[in-house]
């Protein structure tokens, strides 16, 4: 066998043994983390996803580009936790009807087992399929209200006076709801306000995706930016960072201990569970 053929042979094995360790790498790297510390059961609370219904990657206005949505993960992962522990999961969206998924979060590199249990789980996929839309939601039967986020979060949940009106609604409804989300999802509290009119966040603690990630990532054509946001809207901003943040998390609490924020995809999980925790204290 001529060298260049065993050579060839050997390039095409070690890239092949790569792409089997590729996820292992990226997770043990930092990516979607398990999470170790203490669960609760809720049994006959509720629990409200909240999506995005934008699915295109493109300028503002434009409606050509790569598909988008909401980040797989950043639905499943809080979607399972609560369901895990004994809640009552119902899945809504700014329009209603069927979520956008980004396709690249179920890549099998970077796909979690909450992903997974996913794309093998109908009453899931069914839930997605056919979302509530927001301005339909009785908020008021919500313990804990998740705004999950992606891409496509950045073009609609800050823009949606109706979300902005139901996160107000779940602050000071009789069940004085457990709010937050993660990563893009955050962007669906910078419109909320107070019974005076005022920012219903400004002055708390919370957390969302860097603009550090975004500039690293190079996907800075969507219209709105977490970090910014929060801060725009007064937030004590918080966060980790990383060799590249796509690999950090953080989870932040409020004084009040209402809203509950995770930093990216990475910290759905620790979130959800917060969340949990921060009720079961109030029984």
């Amino acid at each position: 066998m001529k060298k260049w053929l065993i050579a060839l042979v050997v390039a095409v094995a070690l890239v092949g043994v790569l792409l089997l360790l590729l996820p292992t790498i990226l997770h043990k790297a930092g990516l979607h983390p398990e999470y170790d510390g203490p669960s609760v059961a809720l049994p006959g609370k509720r629990a409200l996803v909240i999506t995005t219904s934008h699915g295109v990657l493109a300028a503002p206005g434009a409606t050509e580009g790569p598909a988008t949505g909401v980040f797989g993960s950043e639905l499943t992962h809080p979607y399972y936790t609560f369901l895990d522990g004994g809640m009552e999961v119902d899945v809504a969206s700014i329009r209603g009807g069927e979520i956008p998924v980004d396709p690249q979060s179920f890549l099998f590199m970077i796909r979690s087992p909450e992903d997974e249990r996913y794309l093998n789980d109908p009453v899931a996929q069914a839930k997605v399929k056919n979302s509530i839309p927001v301005a339909e939601v009785d908020i008021g039967q919500y313990d804990i209200v998740f705004i999950s986020g992606g891409w496509g979060a950045a073009y609609d949940l800050a823009q949606s006076p109706a979300l902005a009106a139901k996160v107000s609604q779940a602050y000071y409804g009789d069940r004085e709801a457990i709010i937050g989300g993660v990563c893009h999802g955050v962007l669906g509290l910078v419109s909320a306000r107070d019974r005076n009119g005022e920012l219903l966040i400004a002055g708390r603690r919370m957390t969302g995706v860097t603009d550090k990630q975004i500039k690293e990532l190079d996907i800075e054509i969507t219209p709105l930016h977490p970090e910014t946001e929060l801060r725009k809207a007064g937030v004590v901003f918080e966060s980790e960072t990383a060799f590249r943040d796509i690999f950090a998390t953080h989870v932040a609490v409020d004084d009040e201990q209402r809203f509950v924020t995770g930093q990216n995809q990475n910290s759905g999980l620790e979130t959800a569970h917060t969340m949990m925790a921060i009720l079961s204290k109030r029984d």
